[in-house]
């Protein structure tokens, strides 16, 4: 099986998977792995390391409109060394306090591969799922696109600094607080802005037109070759962590003042089908 397919399963199974969080009695938990072949390419620092692995859980946690409250690691790796484990930790402390939560500690295991397993919680009487879009609300996207994108070609350019500072997101705990109360469902983009839409629509029974004028990040606009390399950055690839919602027309520009960062309106649901610029957009983007 591919993983959309593993996860249809896993879905079917356990219905309380369908979101980016379970949810409890009020709070909401989720739980993410990341390794070293896959998520944390050469030039990675164990600061990043740290920050982006429970980065990741904290921007599930906000996709809910929940305020975080917690986060536990899993750090697995070939053998403990002090400075790599401590910066780690600094990376981990240092996002959890980003969106006023706290880092509580978790496991250590020997792995032949640096391996990060990572649990979030939060709370929240009122979770935004991803199954009440309906047809005329806009489609809206926080921050910008394309962002881990740029990181990954700067770290292949050997520009690690500026790479890792693209990888150290903030996750958006606050700006989902803030759409909670206007959003009708919400997600995160970790598999990108085609994937996320597809994945909101089927679970809302509806669709999408998107429009050309996506935001995407200006850093993508040094490292694409072209057009068509800038719109499978910005489009496709994921792992940027924003936010994508949606909202009742009437409640837009009150949902834009409240946010505490941009967000752009990218499109309108619609009764069926995912269309960008009327052209039918590709259910693709990340894949683990």
């Amino acid at each position: 099986m591919d993983e959309q397919t593993a996860l249809a399963l896993v879905g079917d199974r356990l219905p309380a998977a369908g979101d980016d969080c379970a949810v409890l009695d009020g709070q909401v938990v989720t739980t993410d792995m990341l390794h070293e072949r896959t998520d944390f390419p050469e030039g990675t620092s164990r600061y990043t390391a740290g920050w982006r692995a429970v980065g990741a859980s904290l921007s599930d946690v906000a996709a809910m409109g929940a305020d975080a409250t917690a986060a536990v690691a899993v750090y697995a790796a070939p053998t403990f060394e002090e400075p790599e484990l401590s910066a780690f930790l600094d990376g981990a402390t240092a996002v959890c306090e980003a969106v006023g939560a706290d880092y509580v500690g978790g496991d250590l295991d020997g792995h032949d591969e640096f391996t990060v397993a990572t649990t979030a919680l939060g709370e929240t009487d009122d979770p935004v799922v991803r199954s009440g879009a309906a047809p005329g609300e806009a489609v809206c996207v926080t921050g910008t696109l394309g962002r881990t994108a740029a990181a990954l070609r700067l770290f292949e350019r050997g520009d690690t600094d500026r790479a890792n500072d693209l990888f150290q997101f903030e996750p958006r705990v606050a700006a989902g607080r803030a759409l909670a109360p206007h959003a009708t469902a919400m997600l995160d983009s970790s598999d990108g802005l085609a994937r996320s839409v597809h994945q909101l629509c089927d679970a809302s029974g509806c669709g999408a037109a998107l429009t050309g004028a996506l935001p995407i990040d200006e850093r993508v606009d040094e490292v694409a070759t072209d057009a068509t390399d800038r719109r499978e950055l910005g489009v496709f690839f994921g792992e940027d962590f924003e936010l994508v919602c949606t909202v009742p027309e009437a409640a837009l520009a009150q949902a834009q003042a409240a946010t505490p960062c941009p967000l752009h309106r990218v499109g309108t649901v619609t009764d069926d089908g995912v269309t960008l610029d009327g052209e039918p957009l590709p259910d693709r983007g990340y894949s683990h």
